[in-house]
């Protein structure tokens, strides 16, 4: 069993040095299995410039990469390895949520499930969510996620290609499921993008960026 808190001291890029971020919305992003901290911060120049960008590496090792929580054979995993990390991530987060007016998650892949769960277990703490080419666990009847608490208010932008090969059926389908319940969703298909992220939805991620989170900053 992996216990929490015995996971490293989190790394963290950064799109600004610390003299330059207080007071800006906060956008952490969540890498996928098997990547690290620099996969998506190649993404940072082609989001809005208003934010604070944080790229948050995994705290498990994976072969030349991280990942969230272990994953079997058959691409799942068990929700106790899922909440782990998310309290990994939530007391990071917590640490530096007074310098900013607001926090925004995008995740990919393993990465969305991330962003999710850590969406779900204080609806009240994010402002937006972007979820590329992932999905949201199934959480069963896990008291630490408040679902119900979900009205359908938390901006949640979702994108994906329909032929992506490596997010299985079952779990489109209770992530179809789960957002049409419990968030303001925007979702968006894309073709050729496969198991990936590409020009097109980065555009779409940043107009939903200024009009959700930027352009309602008080």
């Amino acid at each position: 069993m992996t216990d929490a808190s015995v996971f490293p001291a989190p790394v963290v890029q950064w799109s600004h040095p610390e003299d330059q971020r207080a007071g800006k919305p906060l956008l952490v992003l969540l890498h996928g299995y098997g990547a690290n901290e620099q996969d998506l911060m190649g993404l940072a120049d082609m989001l809005p410039a208003g934010f604070a960008i944080a790229s948050v590496r995994a705290p498990l090792a994976m072969g030349q990469g991280y990942t969230w929580f272990p994953l079997t054979a058959s691409i799942e995993y068990t929700l106790e390895r899922v909440t782990e990390a998310s309290a990994y991530v939530q007391e990071w987060i917590d640490g530096i949520r007074p310098h900013h007016p607001s926090v925004t998650l995008l995740g990919f892949s393993m990465g969305m499930a991330m962003a999710t769960t850590l969406l779900r277990q204080r609806p009240q703490d994010y402002a937006a969510v972007v979820g590329l080419s992932g999905f949201a666990v199934d959480a069963g009847a896990d008291p630490s996620f408040h679902d119900a608490d979900l009205q359908g208010t938390v901006p949640f932008f979702w994108g994906r290609d329909q032929q992506d090969p490596v997010i299985t059926a079952d779990k489109i389908d209770f992530t179809m499921g789960w957002v049409r319940k419990h968030v303001k969703l925007t979702k968006v298909l894309y073709t050729g993008m496969w198991h990936g992220i590409n020009q097109q939805e980065i555009g779409h991620v940043g107009e939903f960026l200024t009009h959700e989170v930027l352009n309602k900053q008080d």
